[in-house]
């Protein structure tokens, strides 16, 4: 049976997308080794999927295939979830998508890659 080992992002800077990702999952640089061209970052207790990010000048999507969901443990978790992580650097994303009583919130993080954070209590 397979199993997700790493999740893959471009970004044109690998440090700053690096040092967002790591603030914002509690990540590490596997092997102590951040670089400019490719970094992996894993999680701090050795459990989960890593975050692999890659330089790219590859164009932003606007709508993208493919994100992260990130889970929040309720409401109030996902609002101050969302309140830290702009407060490291991501924005919110002006999403015309949104159902009438959304269980989630768009961001983007300093590179632009967008992500969702989710309440995961929601009806």
């Amino acid at each position: 049976m397979l199993t997700i080992g790493t999740i893959v992002m471009g970004a044109e800077d690998v440090r700053r997308a690096a040092d967002f990702w790591a603030g914002a999952l509690g990540y590490v640089p596997r092997d102590g080794e951040m670089d400019d061209g490719w970094t992996v970052l894993v999680p701090a207790d050795g459990g989960g999927p890593g975050l692999a990010l890659g330089r790219s000048v590859t164009p932003l999507q606007e709508r993208p295939r493919v994100h992260l969901d990130l889970y929040a443990a309720d409401a109030a978790d996902q609002a101050a979830e969302v309140a830290r992580l702009v407060a490291l650097g991501a924005r919110r994303v002006a999403w015309d998508s949104y159902p009438e009583d959304p269980d989630f919130v768009v961001l983007a993080d300093t590179e632009g890659n967008r992500f969702c954070v989710i309440d995961a209590t929601h009806g």
